[in-house]
């Protein structure tokens, strides 16, 4: 058997930039590149926007928002038990395939605070007050905390019994939250009920690491499962090796693909590209050297939830940091570039954040773009 063809990196960058539909923006509508990117991390309830915007063309945020509020797409703890903007299909057949991560993460945090209650009380106790509307975690666990105090529970921690009733029933975060130009509290319904159907089967997990590899390949084993927060995916990708292409990284790892799946050529003209504070390529890979070529905690990234600026892509590398800052009608795109950079390279910058600048806040009566001195 021969040995496995070698990618190095900018063969890696850029097929993962055409998979994120980075290298070229792409004409598909919103939901299908949400299918196909196998949605995108959404924590925050706008930001997420400009992850579409920097990979769809002609990109307008409010059809987004109008599925948003009809429900074709949710906002909802999936993979890593984090919130991301799936496709309603897509969430109601993953989250209950990310079961064990969302326990796992519950059980590290809130798990001495409920020790001695059964998980089928408090599952059903949590239907039970989230059949009147959707709540807040504050009120779900004051609500929960009550029950609990008649239900012979004691007292307990009103959060942890949020963050488990979170756990234990899939909760989808309802609009208006989430929705363009608008704000609402963070309030949950269970994806039933908001969605008007029950769950169906879970996908399998052979459909999830084909579906991770067509929108993140190549990738390993490590990259499946530090996106998903899964454990233990070797056995499933091995029973899939023969449908897979193997390649091996520049230092020696195994990678896997999609044997018909696009792989551009290493010197493939990359734009510049603005990638949100919590894009789904900084946090779905266990080595990030495909993207990242330098040490990002040495230019103020501290990978902490809410911290860290955006990345910019500069020939599809990390370039720099970003940041928009609105006040009143005034709207201030920061860069902070990884090195001094060339005349033609802060110009291309400059377009492209001007661009971005005028979708995110297109009310804005001044809107300016400052590229600082380098960092680090």
């Amino acid at each position: 058997m021969s040995e496995p063809a070698v990618l190095g990196r900018r063969s890696l960058n850029r097929a993962t930039l055409e998979r994120q539909l980075l290298l070229r923006r792409s004409a598909m509508p919103p939901e299908q590149a949400l299918s196909h990117l196998v949605g995108l991390q959404a924590q925050t309830p706008h930001t997420w926007y400009t992850g579409l915007w920097a990979r769809l063309a002609d990109y307008a945020p409010e059809p987004t928002s109008e599925l948003l509020g009809s429900g074709a797409i949710v906002r909802i703890p999936v993979m890593r038990s984090t919130i991301h903007l799936l496709t309603a299909d897509d969430a109601v057949r993953l989250r209950p395939l990310m079961e064990p991560v969302h326990e796992r993460m519950f059980r590290s945090a809130f798990g001495r605070r409920v020790a001695g209650l059964d998980a089928a009380e408090v599952e059903k106790a949590a239907r039970a007050v989230l059949q009147e509307g959707p709540l807040t975690f504050s009120e779900l666990g004051a609500r929960l905390a009550a029950h609990g105090r008649s239900a012979g529970w004691g007292e307990r921690d009103p959060q942890a019994l949020a963050q488990w009733g979170r756990t234990l029933v899939p909760l989808v975060q309802v609009p208006p939250r989430g929705q363009w130009g608008r704000s609402g509290q963070a309030a949950h319904a269970p994806a039933e009920a908001w969605l008007g159907r029950p769950l169906p089967e879970p996908f399998s997990l052979e459909h999830l690491v084909l579906r991770y590899l067509a929108a993140f390949g190549p990738a390993s084993v490590l990259d499946v499962q530090k996106w998903c927060g899964l454990t233990r995916l070797g056995e499933v990708v091995d029973e899939l090796r023969p449908r897979l292409r193997v390649f091996r990284s520049e230092d020696g790892r195994e990678l896997f693909d999609l044997p018909d799946a696009p792989r551009p050529d290493a010197e493939t003209p990359a734009p510049v590209r603005f990638l949100y504070d919590f894009d789904n390529l900084r946090w779905s890979y266990a080595d990030l050297d495909r993207l990242v070529t330098v040490d990002l905690r040495e230019h103020g990234f501290t990978a902490a939830n809410g911290l860290d600026p955006g990345l910019v892509l500069l020939d599809g590398f990390a370039a720099g940091g970003w940041r928009i800052n609105v006040r009143r009608r005034t709207a201030v795109l920061h860069v902070r570039p990884f090195r001094r950079l060339s005349g033609a390279d802060e110009a291309a910058m400059r377009a492209e954040a001007e661009a971005l600048l005028e979708f995110y806040a297109p009310a804005a009566a001044e809107r300016a773009v400052e590229v600082g001195p380098p960092s680090g």
